[in-house]
């Protein structure tokens, strides 16, 4: 009989990027915000570029984590 934890053995998996990639783009946004205000710029160069930087730096992780044999 299969326990209900064994059922899905990539949900931790998947939730673990997920949490690591809302808290990535959270700091990225919350970094560029602090640098623009510090500088005073007009245009919000950092707020822009921060998160897609992380986003596709996230998404570059994503596709190597997905790409991994299972064990």
């Amino acid at each position: 009989m299969m326990k209900k934890q064994d059922s899905n053995p990539n949900m931790m998996r998947y939730a673990g990027l997920a949490t690591q990639w809302m808290v990535m783009m959270l700091l990225c946004v919350w970094a560029g915000y602090k640098l623009d205000k510090k500088l005073n710029w007009s245009l919000p160069l950092f707020l822009i570029l921060f998160p897609l930087i992380s986003l596709a730096l996230s998404l570059w992780q994503l596709m190597k984590e997905l790409n991994k044999p299972k064990k």
